[in-house]
C-alpha cells in the first residue's frame, strides 16, 4: 500500500468548529450571526490614518524581526501601567502576525513530542490543535457552568502527571465569558509551582471586562509574583481595538523561552505586517477612549443577550469578559448541534454549538454579542421563539 502523502499531524487536527456554521450562514439571506467573534466596529479613525501616513511616506519594508522597537516600548510601558508588570521591549517582547502566531510560537518552543499540556475547556478552538502540531498531548480539564467556568487549582492538580510539561489558560474565556478571580489564580500559581510547569496565557480579552471583574480589574497572570519567570503571556489589537484583518498580537515572556521564541518567529514569519505595527503604537497611545465605548457597547449588548436568554428558559451565567454568552440549551431537549442548525434552518440566526470548543460545552451554545443592540434584540427575539416551540415539544415527550 502506497503511504498516505499526508503527516500524521495534518491528519489528527480537526477543522474548526465555528468556521462552518459561519461559511452555512453567508450563503443564506436575512441572517443575523452571532456565530463570529469579530467586533462590529470599524477600526479607529486614527490607526488607520496613522498606517495611511506611513504608506505615503514609503515605509513598506520589514521591521525588526521583533517588531518595531518603538511598539514594543509602548507595549512595555502599557503592561506596567496597567498590571504592574514588568517586561524588556528588547528581549523579552515579540510582536507577532496575530495572538494565534504568538501561541504556536510559545508550543513550537516549549513542547517535545509526548509532552502533556493541560488545557480546561471550553475554549477557544485553536488551543488543542497549536499543542498537537508542536507533538505534545492535550490533557482536557473540563469546566462547569456552576463554578462560572471557572477552572480550579484542584481541577488541574487532579489531571498532572510526569508528562505534564504546560498548563494554558485563556482568561477572559472564549467561548463562556468566564473571568478567574485573582485568588483563585493564586490557587492554582501554588500547583504550578509545586509541579514545575510553564503556563501559557492568553489574555487577547483583557480590555473587555464588566460587572464585578471591571470594578476589581483584570488579573495579568505574571502579576502574580510566582508566575512571572513561568509565564509566556499572549495578547493582542484584534479583539479590543477592532483590529482583527491588521493581525498582529504579541507575546512576553522570560528571557530563556524568548530566545527560542524568537528563532521560530524569524522563520516562520521574518516580521509582522509594517503598516499594522505602526497603528498599534497610535492604538496604544491615543486610542483608549475609542476602546472605552466600545467596551461599554459590549456591555449593553451583554445585559440584551443575557437577560434575553435566561427569560427565554434558556440558563446562562453571567460572563464578564470577551463578548459571548453561552446559554445552557438542554431544556429543549435538543443537541448543540440540532439547536444551532435548526436555529439557523427556522429563524436565520447563527451561533456556534457548544461542544465545538470541548466536551463540557455539551448542551450549550455560543452567542457572539458583537453585532449591533439592534441586531441582538432581535436575535434574542428569534431565539426565544425558536426555543419555545422546542422547550414546548420536548415537555409534552417527557410528560
Amino acid at each position: 500500500m502506497q503511504p498516505s502523502r499526508l503527516s500524521h499531524r495534518s491528519q489528527i487536527i480537526p477543522p474548526s468548529g465555528i468556521r462552518r456554521f459561519f461559511e452555512i450562514a453567508a450563503t443564506m439571506e436575512n441572517v443575523i450571526s452571532l456565530g463570529i467573534g469579530e467586533p462590529d466596529f470599524v477600526t479607529p479613525r486614527p490607526i488607520i490614518d496613522a498606517a495611511i501616513e506611513s504608506l505615503n511616506q514609503g515605509k513598506t519594508g520589514y521591521t525588526a524581526n521583533a517588531g518595531l522597537l518603538a511598539l514594543r516600548e509602548a507595549l512595555a510601558e502599557d503592561l506596567k501601567t496597567r498590571y504592574g508588570v514588568s517586561y524588556d521591549p528588547k528581549d523579552q517582547i515579540i510582536v507577532t502576525v496575530g495572538g494565534s502566531e504568538a501561541i504556536l510560537l510559545a508550543m513550537l518552543a516549549t513542547i517535545n513530542p509526548g509532552d502533556e499540556v493541560l488545557i480546561p475547556e471550553p475554549c477557544f478552538v485553536s488551543y488543542g490543535p497549536a499543542a498537537m502540531m508542536a507533538g505534545g498531548n492535550v490533557v482536557w480539564v473540563p469546566t462547569r457552568a456552576e463554578n462560572d467556568f471557572q477552572v480550579t487549582a484542584a481541577d488541574i492538580e487532579a489531571r498532572i502527571t510526569p508528562k505534564t510539561k504546560m498548563l494554558f489558560l485563556g482568561y477572559p474565556n472564549n467561548p463562556t465569558g468566564a473571568v478567574l478571580r485573582r485568588e483563585v489564580l493564586e490557587e492554582i500559581a501554588e500547583v504550578v509551582v509545586k509541579h514545575d510547569l510553564i503556563v501559557l496565557s492568553d489574555e487577547i480579552y483583557d480590555r473587555l471586562i464588566y460587572g464585578e471583574a471591571y470594578r476589581t480589574g483584570h488579573t495579568c497572570l505574571p502579576s502574580i509574583p510566582a508566575l512571572y519567570d513561568r509565564t509566556i503571556l499572549v495578547g493582542g489589537f484584534s479583539k479590543g481595538y477592532a483590529m482583527t484583518g491588521w493581525r498582529l498580537g504579541y507575546l512576553c515572556a522570560p528571557k530563556d523561552l524568548y530566545k527560542a521564541m524568537y528563532v521560530a518567529h524569524q522563520y516562520v514569519v521574518m516580521s509582522s505586517p509594517t503598516q499594522a505595527q505602526i497603528g498599534a503604537v497610535t492604538a496604544l497611545k491615543d486610542c483608549q477612549p475609542e476602546v472605552e465605548a466600545m467596551r461599554q457597547a459590549y456591555d449593553a449588548r451583554r445585559r440584551a443577550i443575557v437577560d434575553g436568554m435566561n427569560a427565554a428558559g434558556l440558563p446562562t451565567f453571567e460572563p464578564e469578559g470577551a463578548f459571548y454568552a453561552f446559554p445552557d440549551i438542554r431544556r429543549t431537549g435538543l443537541t448543540s448541534e440540532q439547536f444551532v442548525t435548526g436555529l439557523l434552518e427556522e429563524e436565520r440566526v447563527a451561533c456556534v454549538p457548544g461542544d465545538a470548543f470541548g466536551p463540557s460545552g455539551a448542551g450549550y451554545i455560543r452567542c457572539s454579542y458583537a453585532n449591533s443592540l439592534e441586531n441582538v434584540e432581535e436575535a434574542v427575539r428569534r431565539i426565544t421563539r425558536f426555543a419555545a416551540k422546542h422547550q414546548a415539544a420536548h415537555a409534552a415527550t417527557v410528560g
